[in-house]
């Protein structure tokens, strides 16, 4: 296509017009949220999340979670099911004697959230890395689905010690 061809302009004209409209959109979308009132809803979650993993408490997760979670999980997994997570928590896979989680950033989407933090964790026996402390990164996606938060994208990674 030429430059100065009309065709092209028109359609580069609709092209820009479209994006704009919905970049706004987006915009407006993001507007309708209190953030700093979402800031602590989601906050409050995502520690009752944590809260739940070091409990072993499995009817939290299942209510905390959406039932089509997936988990980068730092035992280099990716877990795709919610049933498959909960059965490493009742196995004892999954299960600390310490977890302290400290979030860091939120950035706000329509309909979604992301957190981002770190967190402090001490394996249980049984469990891998068992009685050492470790320092991970994590990100949790949280979404909005039918009116409720859930958190639907979870990874975590342990970070390894500098040189």
């Amino acid at each position: 296509m030429a430059r100065n061809n009309p065709k092209s302009i028109i359609i580069m004209k609709t092209i820009f017009s479209a994006l704009l409209f919905f970049g706004l959109s987006a915009s407006a979308q993001q507007a309708n949220y209190d953030t700093s009132i979402l800031k602590e809803q989601i906050k409050k979650l995502d520690l009752a999340h944590a809260r739940a993993i070091f409990m072993g408490d499995a009817v939290s997760l299942d209510t905390l979670m959406s039932d089509d979670v997936t988990v980068n999980h730092p035992t280099n997994r990716i877990v795709k099911e919610k049933e498959e997570l909960l059965a490493l928590i009742k196995k004892g896979v999954i299960r600390y004697t310490a977890f302290e989680r400290i979030p860091e950033t939120f950035l706000f989407f329509a309909g979604m959230v992301v957190v981002m933090g770190s967190e402090k964790v001490t394996p249980a026996a049984g469990a891998p890395g068992a009685g050492k402390q470790l320092q991970r990164r994590y990100t949790n996606t949280w979404m909005n689905q039918n009116g409720r938060w859930q958190l639907r994208v979870r990874h975590a990674n342990n970070v390894c010690a500098t040189l």
